[in-house]
């Protein structure tokens, strides 16, 4: 195999490998030597409310004695559904050093979504926001969860902030439905409890399973990937490289970063609340990226280092004239992710800040860097990047052979991030999976002599939101169950603000049928990001000879 970026990683004096730590080793050591290194420094900052890591081990270490006083079993799953707020570290980290399995739920997930997660996760604890809390209520379904703990946004900000943000929420800005969850627990009570409970470190290596993180399924249901403690520790390794080369970690400094991306996402678990723990960083979390005023404030106050986002964010910022006037001075490394950025963005990002876009890319099975730019590079290049540390990229022809440089081709990667299967879908993972051991992305792409690759098609029926799979299937499977819907048929269309969005096309069953109906029918039984924007009414879709629909059709 020709290994082209291997000459960049000379030109940059970049790392071209990584050395795993030994089989005991697991993200449990790397969190537990930060406690102890940085335990004055602030960890997460929530609406002005600071957690430090000497307060993130205790209240980790008691959500996990709480955890692990149920009985559950050695891996057991826990879901998570918060956005970005403190429990979510303290959840996340103590789910980890109960010995138990991570399960990152969206919380904007209808319960049609939600029920299919906790089912298919087989979680059987799930922490979730009081805002979101009416979505449980809705299944009627049987699910392993038994036990469900309930927070509201401002419990760990303080007694009298936290009270004010709890009571404006709930009662000005309604924005807690009315819900009744038999046998709920607080969060707050679960601390409180499990701070006078043992803890007993649980013996986790390299191999156990630490986070089912679910992506899109091409069948309309969505599936696990299986990340180990070795994927996320590695990748956290591989990024050390990418960003050392940028010299963003200085001594006897503290890294900011701003996390304006959702910790549920993949992006924001390795690259912002992972990545900050291992080196000591102080996490600036944003619930609400939307409210680009309120945003910009937190950057003017922080003056973050570490930036990451996807192109509407930066796109957005960009358009602010309070952004514009800001001090950016401070930022070293502005990574897109998630979704292609755009020269445009990146024209103007540079020309206000000083620094370009490095983007790079990845996917919920790759832990999730798979590639990226040297963050030494001057201008933005147009490419994903070049392969990370210990990583191969090859691009594939439709027999798995490899394509000759600059030719088109499925990108494939091969690398210790690369997750180790599918939970529990054996024959999914065969069809991602080459006997070397290759995870076929469904992306095309070329690569130049350089070792850069470029993105150029997509090889799945894939719609990309603003960084978020969507997957037709799951929206045409949800869509036909409508009683007044024949057929159905989604693709994406461009959008100048998320890249895409999902445009649907339908064969009615009654001529009564509206466009209102069906928008209204989809925002009841699917999130905000995979609701279609445009319906099209259509006579009959086009087919093939064996009956599939013709997607490629529809988007001409």
């Amino acid at each position: 195999m020709n290994k082209p970026w291997l000459n960049t990683y000379t030109q940059y004096n970049m790392q071209a490998e990584i050395t795993l730590p030994a089989a005991d080793y697991s993200l449990l050591n790397m969190v537990e030597q930060s406690f102890i290194k940085y335990s004055q420094r602030e960890a997460f900052v929530f609406m002005g409310k600071a957690l430090t890591y000497q307060q993130l081990d205790a209240q980790s270490r008691s959500f996990a004695s709480y955890l692990q006083s149920l009985g559950l079993a050695p891996g057991a799953r826990v879901a998570v559904m918060l956005p970005n707020v403190l429990q979510y570290p303290i959840a996340a980290l103590g789910i980890l050093r109960a010995g138990l399995v991570l399960v990152n739920v969206n919380p904007l997930y209808t319960a049609r979504e939600l029920a299919h997660q906790l089912r298919d996760s087989g979680s059987e604890v799930l922490v979730i926001l009081e805002n979101f809390a009416h979505e449980y209520c809705k299944i009627t379904e049987a699910l392993p969860t038994k036990t469900v703990i309930v927070t509201g946004v401002g419990d760990l900000l303080g007694t009298a902030k936290g009270l004010l943000v709890n009571a404006v929420l709930r009662y000005v800005k309604k924005a807690v439905p009315a819900y009744h969850i038999a046998g709920a627990l607080s969060f707050k009570g679960v601390l409180h409890s499990g701070a006078k409970l043992p803890y007993s470190r649980p013996n986790v290596g390299m191999h156990n399973t630490a986070v089912l993180q679910y992506t899109g399924g091409t069948t309309g249901v969505s599936k696990g990937a299986e990340l180990i403690h070795s994927n996320i520790v590695a990748n956290l390794l591989q990024a050390q490289v990418l960003f050392e080369s940028a010299n963003l970690q200085r001594e006897g400094e503290t890294q900011v970063i701003l996390c304006a991306l959702p910790l549920y996402h993949i992006f924001a678990f390795t690259v912002c609340a992972m990545y900050g723990i291992s080196n000591g960083a102080k996490n600036v979390l944003i619930a609400n990226p939307r409210d680009i005023p309120a945003l910009v404030a937190e950057i003017g106050k922080y003056k973050p280092h570490l930036f990451p986002a996807v192109n509407t964010l930066f796109n957005a910022l960009t358009n602010n004239d309070a952004f514009n006037a800001l001090d950016h001075s401070n930022l070293r490394v502005a990574m897109g992710g998630g979704m292609a950025v755009l020269p445009s963005t990146a024209a103007a990002w540079k020309a206000i800040t000083g620094k370009p876009i490095i983007e790079g890319y990845g996917l919920s099975e790759t832990s999730p860097i798979a590639t990226a730019n040297p963050p030494t590079n001057a201008d933005y290049t147009g490419a994903i990047g070049i392969p990370m540390p210990s990583t191969d990229i090859a691009l594939l022809d439709d027999d798995g052979n490899e394509v000759p440089l600059g030719e088109r081709g499925e990108i494939a990667i091969r690398g210790p991030q690369v997750m180790k299967g599918y939970w529990q879908r054996p024959d999914e993972t065969a069809k991602v999976m080459t006997a070397d051991g290759f995870f076929k992305s469904g992306d095309i792409g070329v690569m130049d002599a350089n070792g850069y690759v470029k993105i150029v098609d997509r090889k799945k029926d894939m719609i990309l939101v603003s960084g978020f799979n969507v997957y037709p299937n799951e929206i045409e499977a949800v869509v036909t169950q409508h009683p007044k819907v024949e057929e159905a048929a989604a693709i994406g269309i461009p959008n100048e603000k998320s890249g895409e969005v999902p445009k649907l096309f339908i064969v009615k069953k009654d001529p009564s049928l509206t466009e209102e109906e069906i928008l209204a029918y989809c925002s009841e039984h699917l999130t905000g990001y995979k609701q279609p924007r445009v319906v099209e009414f259509i006579a009959e879709l086009p087919k093939s000879n064996v009956g599939k629909i013709l997607r490629k059709d529809l988007r001409k």
